[in-house]
């Protein structure tokens, strides 16, 4: 038997072989099944749905924006009444466009899962494990929700106040259900959990105190010293608008390892403090030596 008759006679055999039979019946069995596929129907529907999709993302986004201008318009009048606190205003204003974020997201979410045809409530009902998973990852979030209207009936602190909460040190840039905004002093923007603020350190609810500590080497005239600080400051003080209280000469303090130092005390509006207490410093310094009085370097501190 040749070469041409063996393919031959193993080509009959396959051809009368069973298994091309069963081949050719899954083979009929998916042409079949995909010849019965409404493919009009399914492109329709698709584009139907992607169609309706974005028709409600529109709305939403359209919904969104009307309802922040209406907030933002709402409390325009409020922010030019002088009987109430910025602060307080601009924190409302911040809560609010907090709860309508997330309100608007929560529908819009819902509405899409129904346009494509998730049933929403049974998934939720019917998915214990589902179920247990949002309601443990809810927890955090309920826990930063009450956290945060505790903070707002207690008014710890509002939009615009320098504060301390825990580590974290700033100005607070806004309050929401869920984090509160610290815009640090070095310009960063720290986001801090609600249930995570275990205190709070207010810095802009008193006047602040600048204390300035005047380091005299041996041997000064304590009396020509005083004498000068008070000619400087019956200068100043007129000129200060932010000073609530003082300056105070509390006279001769230790500042420790021996050295001994004029202390004065100026009490300023809050975030005064610091502009006061240099240009102070400056002027105490200045008519010193102009007075021939020698000094040290001098040891200042802040304290509230």
């Amino acid at each position: 038997m040749n070469l041409f008759n063996l393919a031959y006679f193993i080509k009959k055999q396959v051809d009368s072989d069973s298994i091309p039979k069963e081949l050719k019946k899954h083979t009929n069995f998916f042409s079949s099944y995909f010849q019965n596929i409404d493919w009009d129907g399914l492109i329709s529907k698709i584009i139907s749905t992607t169609i309706l999709v974005i028709v409600v993302s529109v709305l939403f986004f359209i919904l969104n924006s009307i309802g922040k201008k209406i907030i933002k318009k709402s409390f325009h009048k409020p922010r030019k009444n002088k009987k109430l606190s910025p602060g307080r205003v601009n924190t409302i204003y911040s809560l609010t466009l907090n709860i309508f974020h997330y309100t608007i997201l929560f529908f819009y979410f819902y509405a899409i899962l129904s346009v494509l045809g998730i049933p929403v409530g049974t998934l939720l009902a019917g998915a214990s494990i589902l179920s247990v998973a949002i309601g443990l990852g809810a927890q955090g979030f309920v826990t930063d929700m009450v956290t945060g209207l505790f903070i707002l009936a207690e008014q710890q602190f509002t939009v615009g106040e320098n504060v301390k909460l825990d580590s974290i040190e700033g100005t607070v840039h806004a309050i929401g259900l869920r984090t509160t905004q610290i815009m640090g002093y070095d310009g960063i923007l720290h986001f801090v959990p609600n249930r995570n603020i275990k205190t709070v350190s207010n810095f802009s609810r008193n006047d602040m105190r600048a204390i300035i500590n005047i380091h005299l080497q041996p041997g000064q005239n304590i009396t020509k010293i005083e004498e000068i600080i008070t000619e400087v400051n019956d200068h100043l003080v007129p000129e200060n608008q932010n000073i609530t209280k003082g300056p105070d000469i509390l006279g001769m303090v230790d500042t420790g390892n021996g050295a001994l130092a004029i202390r004065i005390s100026i009490f300023t509006k809050n975030g005064a403090q610091g502009s006061t207490q240099r240009q102070f410093l400056q002027a105490y310094y200045a008519a010193l030596q102009d007075n021939g009085i020698k000094v040290a370097p001098a040891l200042i501190n802040l304290t509230y």
